[in-house]
Order: structure tokens, then sequence, then C-alpha cells
């Protein structure tokens, strides 16, 4: 049993140090790629298969945990997390400095960045498990619910900080953009220490258990799924066709697409607007990042709460802000206008997501929270697989065209949700 404050606190920093080295290296991959003259296709890839890696392998470790403890499957997840870093970094500054080619130096990257997809899944899983196992029943959601909040804060503060994370020449080797691989490798090792050492560990076998947290992706922000797969009961099984969740399902999956592929490909969008070196790229494309985020934020925090209203009505408004937020972003010429457009873009998003996790829990009744929760999950992850590479394409079509067909897309969901949604 875990202790209640300075166990808790590390098991919050377990999930936000997951959560902002993977959204932090995905802030500057556009930039990388740009200056190893890889082809966008190639970064989009590397963004695919780790989050499909996640999407597969969070099923498993999820089960692995109730039987070999959860104290060991945090230690594989940060391991895993700690190891696809460090050897991101090693390859990303051996094709900088030209010891091997830009191409052979991404295609190691990608290697690199499958670890990550198939072990940094162990630990969320586990970290739930650990907590839900060592609270009472009352408390367990609040519990979780902050966990989920740290994952989220993690998708935020990667892509916040990687700017300021580059570093000049070390040993006669010039790091540049690997910096934040390198230092949140080590920042890794430092919790995965820290774990190993003040965690006590768990028998198997408990009655508690995670359950899979979606893949931590600029832009995806929980929406408190997971924390009910985790803690309601799974009695009985709903399909993704059930006719109760279908519509709402759908306005999650479309919505989720549109959300990635979008947000995947902002940096590249910075630097051919502002028309800057890819390096000099970062900082404004953190700043409209955090801007993207923090209108997120307040909106799940402040107005949602504020505004009271019912799901259909969250998606509703959600989809058609997004829909001209996204419309602007293509638009914009300026680092003011793509960051006040992709702003209003994330608070479209932010109203859509909690609403359709909602509508989907009210669909069911108290048997079936916990399988349609797990169905929520994964469709959030299930987006980040496909639509970055999706929105690549367009953007190689076009640098407006990933946004505009998000627009139309949006608008078209908007439509089908007004008929569909009740």
């Amino acid at each position: 049993m875990i202790r209640p404050d300075r166990d808790f606190a590390l098991m919050f920093l377990v999930m936000l140090t997951v959560a902002a080295g993977n959204t932090a290296l995905q802030s500057v991959l556009p930039a990388l790629g740009r200056s190893l003259g890889v082809a966008d296709a190639g970064v989009a890839l590397a963004f695919s298969v780790s989050a499909l890696l996640w999407v597969l392998a969070a099923p498993f470790w999820a089960n692995r945990s109730d039987r070999t403890g959860r104290r060991a499957m945090i230690l594989t997840g940060l391991g895993g997390y700690t190891v696809s870093l460090t050897l991101c970094g090693l390859f990303l500054a051996l094709g900088i400095n030209g010891a091997i080619g830009g191409g052979t130096a991404f295609a190691l990257f990608v290697a690199g960045r499958m670890i990550y997809g198939g072990f940094g899944a162990a630990a969320p899983p586990a970290v739930q498990a650990l907590v839900a196992g060592s609270t009472g029943r009352d408390e367990r959601t609040r519990a979780l619910t902050l966990l989920a909040s740290a994952f989220g804060l993690g998708t935020i503060l990667g892509p916040a900080i990687a700017p300021y994370l580059i570093l000049g020449h070390l040993g006669g080797w010039e790091i540049g953009l690997a910096g934040p691989a390198f230092l949140f490798a080590v920042f890794g090792a430092g919790v995965w220490a820290t774990v190993r050492l003040l965690l006590p560990d768990d028998r198997a076998g408990s009655h508690t258990g995670g359950t899979s947290s979606a893949y931590p992706s600029i832009g995806g922000a929980p929406t408190g799924a997971s924390v009910t797969a985790a803690t309601a009961p799974r009695e009985g099984t709903v399909g993704y066709l059930d006719r109760r969740v279908r519509g709402w399902l759908i306005a999650g999956l479309v919505m989720g697409h549109a959300q990635a592929m979008t947000a995947q490909v902002i940096g590249f969008l910075v630097i051919d607007r502002l028309h800057v070196a890819p390096i000099a790229a970062l900082e404004p494309t953190g700043i409209v990042l955090m801007m993207g985020a923090g209108a997120a934020l307040l909106v799940q925090w402040g107005l949602i709460p504020l505004l009271d209203l019912g799901p259909r009505r969250l998606v509703l408004v959600g989809l058609l802000l997004s829909a001209v937020g996204t419309a602007l972003t293509g638009l914009a010429t300026s680092l003011y206008g793509l960051a006040l457009a992709f702003a209003l873009a994330s608070a479209g998003f932010g109203f859509t997501r909690p609403g359709y996790t909602a509508g989907s829990s009210l669909a069911v009744g108290a048997a079936q929270q916990g399988s349609v929760a797990g169905k929520v999950t994964s469709i959030n992850g299930a987006s980040f697989v496909l639509g970055p590479s999706i929105g690549v394409a367009l953007y190689t079509a076009g640098t407006a065209l990933p946004y505009l067909v998000a627009s139309a897309t949006l608008a078209a969901l908007a439509a089908y949700c007004w008929r569909a949604l009740r």
C-alpha cells in the first residue's frame, strides 16, 4: 500500500514525466526533420509508429500488471521511456554532426521511438492500479482524476519547455535540437531511480486494476474516460456499433483525427508561414502550442462548469468553434494570427472531447460504464495513429489543405451530430 502523500506525489510525477517527454519530442520533430533533410512524411511516420505500438501494447501491460505487480510495470514503463529518449537523442546527434546521413539518423530515430510506444505504455495502468488499490471507494475517483490531470499537464508542459532545452556544443559535438531528448532522458532516469528506491514492492493479485491510457500527444487532452474505465464495473459489454453509443463514438473518432492531423503539422506551418529557419521556429511553435493548450484548459476547467451545457450541446458548440478555428489557422500568415486561430480551434476541441465522452457514458446503464469508457479511450489513442500521416499528406499537397479539410469535415460532422445525437 502506498503512502498517501509521498508515494502519490511520486505517481503524479511518473505520469507527468511519461507524457511531457513524449510531447516535448513531438514539438521539435518538424524542425528536426527539416534540419536533417528528411521528408515531412518521414516525420509523420515517427508520430504514427509510436502511437500504434502504444495502442497495441497498452492493454497487454494493463493485464500484465495484475500478475507481476505494479512497481515492476512502472519501472518497465519508465525504463522504456528513458532508453527510448537516450537512443533518439544519440541518433539525432549523430545526424546533426554528419556522422551518419540524415535519412539514416531518422530511420534509427523511428526505431528508438518504437521502444517508447511499446514499453512506455506499461507505466500509466500500473500507476492507476496502485493508486486505486490504496484508496477508499469514495476518494478513488478523485485520486485517479488527479492522476489523469498530471498526464494532461505533461502534454502541455513538454512542448512549452522544449524550445528552451536546445543545447550548444559538448566535447566538440553539436547537440542542438537533440537536447530535449537527452535532458528528458536524464530526468526520466532520475524518476526511475527514485521509484526504485522509494516505492515499496507490491504483490500481484490485487483486486484493483488499471486500464489503458490514451497515447500522450499534442492536443490529446484527457477526457476522464480512463478514470471511468478503471473504476466502473465491466459486467456488460457494449460494441462500437451499438446504436446507443454509435453516434457519440463516430463524433469522437472523426473529431480526434481532425485534431491530430492539424496539431501535428503545426510545426511545419510555423516554419513555412513565418519563413524562418527550423531551429528559429521552435519558440514561435511553443507559443502557438501553449496558446492552444491554455484555451483548451480554460474551456475544460472554467467554461464547461460555468455554462453547464449538456453533452450534445458541448459537442455541437465544440465542432462549430473548431471548424472556424482550423479554417482560420490554415489561412493565417502571422504568429499572432496562427496563435489566435489555433487557440480557437483548441477551445472547440476542448468542448467536444468531454461532450462525446459524457454522452457515451449517459447512453448506457451502470453495468456497461467500464466497457464504454474503454471504447472511448481506445478511440482517443487511435486518432493519433493515422491522423498525423493524413495531415502531412495533405500538407504536402498544400500548406492550408489539412486545416481546410479538417474545417469542412468538422462542419459536416456537426450537421450529422445535430440529427444523430440524442
